[in-house]
């Protein structure tokens, strides 16, 4: 063998004993390691292993249901799904794609109609192009839709072979959509994405609706699937609330409030309806114009708007004048010509002066002049003992609502530094003082409960799996917040508003309603009380009803209103009277009185027409009648006693007929027949005519008829 074989083979075999050591070195440091590991790391490695493949998942509880007072839902939360698919699954070939995708184009069309037909087939080609392993075909879908869905092609082949992917999530419905909404409230998702309650109920009770979270532990496992270990805590649902809503009254609150926001052209609106002498809210609506023109619940102004309520105050200011014997309903006052200064300012009337007039007709007919007139000659001196008064009345304090957001009552004290030397007459019309709907309502029902101001709630229990684990009630915030003397006397100021009053238009003697108007003016922070558009208006009437034996108080605002009346009386009073109305005729069970009332045979205080009508009405209504006519034509009917007085009505053709408290049709009738050409303003039955009743007339003449 050559020295050139033996060098390369000297060569070769070296590099085969390193390649060798290096080996076996490798080894003996793997061992090593291994040995290490095991000996002395083998705990930690555990412990990050199982961090690693094991996690805790949340569980979420379900939330529990808001409730009306009959049970029905006025909130709850109901699973939704999305549905998606992956369209590179590889059992999804390009022939069974290519075979199914009208059909399932039609198929998701025909489920959920929101796109053509030709939309879902263009979007599916798209998607299966673009490889899209999440493509969505729909959002919020219920499970009928989801179960439908299962059987469409493609998808009915499951998760693997179908590229079905099911996302499960929830959302809060509220069945009666706008009813009630913001006070019924709505969630929100945290940083944390949990859901919670934001305004109104939700939030006022999200720790008994929201429940408590469960956890569990889960493994990663293959192909980046995961299977559960244990459940270690299970999640607790939620409770849920019995609210004191009902929603037949709430569709009726809700409904007129709209329509008469609809007629007015008004800003925003509230009315809220309560039982007297428990104070549970049965309804409260809160309408506000938005962007587009329409009317929806985005602000509980009810509970949250806190601005001077005008003439509403009014009673508070009596009541103090009253409970300190200052005054008398019959003391008489000089309204001046319904103006009066006070210092550099002017208290104006809505209406020229009705001269010396009562209290009680100083408060029927809404006097600024002659409340403030009462208030200022007794207090003026020594304004601290009015204020004092209605602190005592609990009106410079808020409700305690369980609800969030309760605006901050203001009634100046004398040592307030805005107070000045006109502070004291404003603050009695109702001006310089803050007030909300609701504070201003539960005033006046302390009124009609005799003087025991409650406290205005919401929900009456809380349930769990049907069992009642709380339950709410009455709390009197005030066991008197005056006298019964002059509570009695407060109640027939009321009175007097409908009956002979400003709120005459509402009067119905089957149903007796008790209240008060308002007419503020809104005060504009740069201009004051007048803009360059004119005066706004806050409109109001709250009351009771029946007046002899309250049921109900209600509340009705409506704010800016620009069109067709500005006043209390001619937009928030008829709103008033459909409500009470309405609920009325729905709960004859809770109002006895009324109801054996109604069904009595009522003599009407006087009727005109045609003795036809007259006679059909008394037979049918079976009422007493004393028939004095001498023809068979036009009648007067007029009560006396018990009995209804029937008498003939002037009715000649030569001469000016008689045709007051006649419908339009007869009267028209009449006066067209006699040769008049009638002119009309107004609505209802003949109030009054231009032309004197048996007057000389020409043929062609105008006669006016004022309807009312």
């Amino acid at each position: 063998m050559s020295v050139k074989a033996r060098n390369i083979k000297s060569d070769i075999m070296w590099r085969v004993g390193l390649v060798f050591i290096s080996f076996v070195l490798f080894a003996a440091l793997v061992v090593g390691r291994i040995f290490y590991l095991n000996l002395f790391m083998s705990q930690e490695l555990l412990e990050k292993s199982a961090k690693f493949s094991n996690k805790d998942v949340i569980i979420m509880p379900n939330r529990g249901d808001i409730k009306a007072d009959d049970g029905s839902l006025l909130a709850t939360t109901l699973p939704k799904y999305e549905l998606r698919m992956d369209m590179k699954s590889p059992a999804i070939t390009q022939d069974i794609f290519d075979s199914n995708v009208d059909s399932l184009a039609w198929m998701l069309f025909w489920l959920f109609k929101d796109k053509s037909y030709a939309k879902y087939k263009s979007d599916l080609i798209t998607a299966r192009k673009r490889s899209n392993r999440y493509f969505l075909l729909q959002n919020n879908v219920s499970y009928p839709q989801l179960k439908k869905a299962k059987t469409f092609p493609i998808l009915r082949k499951g998760q693997y072979k179908g590229g079905l992917i099911i996302v499960e999530k929830s959302k809060r419905e509220k069945p009666f959509d706008m009813l009630a909404a913001r006070t019924i409230g709505f969630l929100i998702e945290d940083k944390q994405n949990e859901r919670k309650g934001f305004v109104g109920l939700e939030r006022a009770y999200d720790d008994f609706l929201r429940g408590e979270k469960g956890v569990s532990l889960i493994r990663r496992i293959s192909n980046n699937r995961v299977m559960p270990i244990s459940e270690e805590v299970p999640p607790v649902d939620g409770a849920d609330i019995i609210t004191t809503i009902n929603p037949r009254f709430q569709d009726i609150v809700e409904t007129e409030l709209l329509s008469a926001m609809q007629k007015h052209d008004a800003d925003y609106g509230t009315a809220v309806l309560m039982e007297v002498k428990t104070g549970a809210v049965k309804a409260i609506a809160n309408l506000e114009k938005n962007i587009r023109g329409d009317f929806s619940e985005s602000y509980n102004h009810a509970i949250g708007t806190s601005i001077e309520p005008g003439s509403v105050f009014k009673l508070a200011s009596l009541i103090v004048a009253l409970e300190d014997g200052v005054v008398k309903l019959t003391d008489s006052i000089d309204t001046e010509g319904g103006r009066k200064k006070y210092y550099d300012r002017v208290m104006i009337d809505d209406h020229e002066g009705d001269g010396v007039i009562t209290v009680q007709q100083a408060f029927e007919h809404s006097s600024n002049v002659a409340i403030s007139k009462i208030i200022v000659q007794n207090y003026q001196n020594d304004p601290r003992r009015f204020v004092e008064r209605l602190y005592k009345m609990n009106l410079n304090e808020k409700l305690g609502l369980k609800i969030k957001g309760e605006g901050m009552p203001l009634i100046k004290y004398p040592d307030d530094p805005t107070w000045s030397g006109v502070t004291l007459p404003w603050m009695s019309t109702g001006y310089e003082i803050h007030l909300t709907p609701l504070q201003v309502l539960a005033f006046y029902n302390a009124v009609a409960n005799d003087g025991r101001l409650v406290r205005p709630y919401f929900v009456s229990e809380i349930e769990k799996h049907g069992k009642v684990i709380k339950s709410f009630g009455t709390e009197v915030i005030n066991p008197s917040i005056c006298s019964k003397p002059t509570i009695a006397k407060a109640k027939q100021l009321l009175r007097g508003v409908v009956e002979n009053g400003t709120a005459q238009n509402i009067n119905s003697e089957i149903l007796p309603i008790s209240g008060k108007t308002g007419t503020a003016q809104i005060a504009n922070r740069s201009t004051g009380y007048i803009s360059e558009s004119g005066i706004s208006y806050n409109v109001s009437f709250v009351g009771y009803f029946p007046s002899d034996d309250p049921q109900y108080s209600c509340i009705v605002v409506v704010n800016n209103p620009k069109r067709a009346g500005f006043y209390g009386s001619s937009v928030a009073a008829p709103v008033f009277k459909k409500i009470a109305n309405k609920v009325y005729a729905m709960s004859l069970d809770a109002v006895p009185s009324i109801k054996q009332k109604e069904f009595q045979a009522q003599v009407p205080y006087r009727m005109h027409g045609h003795k036809s009508d007259i006679d059909y009405i008394v037979g049918f209504n079976k009422i007493l009648n004393q028939d004095k006519t001498e023809q068979y034509g036009w009648v007067r009917a007029t009560a006396k006693d018990s009995t209804l007085v029937i008498i003939d009505k002037f009715i000649a053709t030569s001469r000016v007929p008689d045709v007051k408290g006649l419908g339009l049709k007869d009267a028209v009738f009449i006066l067209e027949n006699a040769g008049l050409v009638v002119v009309t303003y107004g609505k209802g039955h003949v109030k009054k005519q231009s032309l004197p009743v048996g007057q000389g007339f020409s043929k062609g003449e105008r006669i006016v008829l004022e309807l009312g």
